[in-house]
């Protein structure tokens, strides 16, 4: 990691959790090996003190995501329970900003722009300009925060090592990159 993170910039952490890990409900694969990377951009992070956001899927029983109720997913990431908690091997230091999304049972939000805290909001607030964005899973809730950053005005720059894609399509992973890049997106 060549980059100096300093009080402009923010890391943003998607959706690093147990039910998108190896395992879990809905496991990304090769998750979990996003977490020391990830690691690495957070002690960045503290060292040049950058803000740390995590997101997180923050799902109601019986959400709209979940095939029970016509959704594409198996239930994942309920709230409360194991499987929507940061796994304690990610070193996300105790001041971190928790962005909860997906939390109306009745509607999915796959941005953590889409999340409480208002994020864009934070960002701006904070003075920050610069966003650097890993996590779970890069064709979905990676790539949809990356997007809305970038129409936010931020300048947006994708880890590339610190996201896995779901593929669910062979190929979605590459196809999310070649969009964040057309869009604008830095890819580290």
């Amino acid at each position: 990691m060549d980059t100096t993170l300093t009080p402009r910039d923010a890391l943003l952490v998607v959706d690093v959790q147990y039910d998108f890990l190896p395992g879990g409900a809905l496991p990304v694969p090769d998750g979990d090996a996003v977490i020391p990377v990830l690691n690495r951009w957070l002690a960045a992070a503290r060292t040049g003190g950058a803000l740390v956001c995590a997101s997180r899927d923050w799902h109601p029983p019986h959400h709209a995501s979940f095939r029970e109720r016509g959704g594409p997913w198996p239930p994942h990431c309920v709230q409360g329970t194991p499987g929507a908690a940061f796994p304690p091997e990610l070193a996300l230091p105790p001041d971190a900003v928790i962005i909860d999304k997906g939390t109306d049972p009745d509607r999915d939000a796959y941005s953590a722009f889409q999340g409480r805290p208002d994020l864009a909001a934070l960002l701006r607030e904070r003075g920050v300009t610069r966003l650097y964005v890993g996590g779970l899973a890069l064709d979905y809730c990676v790539k949809a925060s990356v997007l809305d950053g970038l129409a936010a005005g931020f300048e947006v720059h994708l880890i590339r090592d610190a996201t896995r894609a779901v593929d669910v399509q062979p190929g979605d992973g590459e196809r999310a990159l070649a969009e964040l890049r057309a869009a604008g997106a830095v890819i580290e």
